[in-house]
């Protein structure tokens, strides 16, 4: 059903964003801690059966100099400068295997896919552990608790890093041209994209699809389906940490990266979403200061519109990279 505003509305809805004044300089101080450890992205290339493209097994060092899987899939005989697309994945989903990321190198493109560090059990397997533990506070199971008491120690702290360096590390490969790389991804994915194209205003595109960790408070007040459920059942145990946690949470709202964001962008929505609701998708669009455009799935939850939006994605980049 269509339970959230009319899409009237939701094309002007720009609600205040909770950005906290040290915003800026704490992503600069986590950027730079994180640079201080030696990117060391390795590029190993990987027998998987497939005739057409070339895969590799990534490994590099994001927040903390910890070790991040990833894999980078190329057209066979490539020579390059290719552009590039780095990938970010839904929650509770990792890298998977090799032969699941076949589009974007079938169109000519250089794939970067990010495993999510601590995930990769829900629905698609992952390879890179989470061993930062710090913060200590009890946790509602998920990741969306995970070390909320402070900026420093929450989860996604350490997640948003691993992607500034995924497009670094991208950078890196000598096919690679550094000037047309784009990020993308779904939910969970989104939303890192989100992030990253915030935090790495020299990116070519972002392509986030139903963005999630999008204006936080309106989510939580408004559907109680997961992953933003996690955070209610927190807050209704933990009565007296209500304003810490979304003090925190303002460090990693989209809309707080979307203002930054200097990549022409591509959005997309389902109206009929209930995980990442609509007005929590349009409050980052409605944010980003770049140009932009988004799809509309008038009758889709948070399936959004599936290959319809990977033929939108695919469009979109080849009319601007390739």
């Amino acid at each position: 059903m269509l339970f959230d505003l009319p899409l009237e509305q939701l094309k002007t809805y720009k609600p205040e964003r909770p950005e906290p004044a040290d915003f800026d300089s704490f992503w600069a101080r986590t950027l730079s801690e994180a640079r201080q450890f030696p990117l060391a992205a390795r590029f190993e290339p990987v027998e998987t059966g497939l005739k057409l493209v070339k895969t590799f097994d990534v490994t590099y060092n994001g927040f903390g100099g910890q070790p991040i899987k990833g894999w980078f899939i190329i057209p066979k005989g490539a020579k390059g400068p290719l552009p590039c697309v780095v990938e970010f994945i839904g929650y509770g989903g990792g890298r998977g295997l090799a032969h699941e990321w076949l589009s974007w190198a079938n169109a000519g493109y250089a794939h970067f896919v990010m495993d999510t560090r601590g995930q990769g059990s829900t629905w698609r397997v992952g390879d890179t552990p989470d061993p930062e533990l710090e913060g200590g506070n009890p946790q509602i199971p998920g990741f969306m608790t995970r070390g909320v008491l402070k900026p420093e120690t929450y989860y996604y702290r350490r997640v948003f890093t691993d992607a500034v360096r995924a497009v670094e590390a991208a950078r890196s490969h000598e096919l690679v041209d550094k000037n047309r790389v784009a990020v993308t991804g779904g939910s969970q994915g989104g939303g890192i994209s989100l992030a990253t194209a915030g935090l790495v205003p020299d990116v070519a595109l972002a392509m986030p699809d139903v963005p999630f960790l999008c204006h936080y408070r309106r989510a939580v007040e408004l559907i109680d389906t997961e992953p933003y459920n996690e955070i209610t059942r927190y807050c209704k145990n933990h009565r007296d940490q209500i304003e810490t946690v979304f003090n925190t949470l303002s460090y990693f709202d989209g809309m707080n990266f979307a203002v930054r964001a200097k990549a022409e962008a591509l959005f997309s929505v389902g109206l009929m979403d209930t995980i990442c609701p609509p007005s929590t998708v349009f409050a980052a669009f409605n944010h980003y200061n770049a140009k932009k455009d988004i799809r509309i799935w008038q009758f889709n939850n948070h399936e959004g519109g599936e290959g319809y939006q990977g033929l939108e994605r695919l469009k979109f980049a080849n009319e601007r990279l390739a």
